[in-house]
């Protein structure tokens, strides 16, 4: 498996850092739960590989799993991915569902969810609070159940400090939070996580390279 394959366990993450392995038990002991999940790190962390890693673990794991990166869609757009269309809602509008209909029964997954514009944040928390949908044009809104897995690379407590996000949403969405130490605080992962890379590498393209001595010395120095 590559390192970030949406088919990724918990036993497949590289660590032996101490702090990477108690986010391993807690999302062991949390498998069984729908409560919400806010993962927090700086680009590079590993935020969708442990996002994979919960998936997997959860009783949901056969279920529908729906990604969305809400800073990859123009804000104009994104209301109408969640919530889903109705025809004639606007000009050219279909009947499509939403990601919260797609992911019912199952887990979404918003990727970079400090993106979602505060006019959208009271609407989304509504949803969360009243277990219930409704497309844009429609009139009767719909059940639906699912488990929210978010992710940011921004502190949202300065966020909601800097008016930019609703406290009332965070406090929602951080039932259980993971906060992903940066490598450079994890330096006992550096060399695991290069022969497992390598490892990978050599796989994929059918090659037998390694590293110079020098190097991980480097590294560990």
């Amino acid at each position: 498996k590559s390192y970030n394959s949406p088919d990724q366990s918990l036993e497949d993450i590289v660590t032996q850092d101490g702090e990477m392995i108690r986010i391993k038990e807690k999302i062991l002991q949390t498998a069984d739960s729908d409560a919400h999940v806010l993962v927090y790190g700086k680009t590079g962390t590993g935020k969708e590989l442990i996002v994979n890693a919960i998936q997997k673990t959860s009783r949901r794991k056969d279920a529908p799993f729906i990604k969305q990166n809400c800073a990859s869609i123009p804000s104009t757009l994104l209301e109408s991915i969640l919530f889903g269309t109705t025809k004639g809602s606007y000009t050219g509008a279909k009947d499509t569902p939403g990601l919260f209909e797609l992911a019912d029964g199952g887990t979404l997954f918003l990727d970079e969810i400090n993106s979602l514009p505060l006019a959208l944040q009271g609407k989304f928390l509504r949803v969360l609070e009243s277990h219930k949908s409704k497309r844009l044009g429609a009139v009767e809104e719909q059940e639906i159940d699912f488990r929210l897995l978010a992710a940011t690379n921004q502190n949202l407590k300065e966020g909601v400090l800097a008016g930019t996000f609703r406290a009332d949403l965070y406090y929602r969405l951080n039932v259980i939070p993971l906060e992903l130490p940066p490598l450079r605080e994890r330096r006992e992962d550096i060399i695991p996580l290069i022969n497992h890379f390598l490892m990978v590498e050599n796989q994929k393209y059918h090659t037998n390279k390694s590293i110079y001595s020098d190097t991980i010395d480097a590294f560990e120095g």
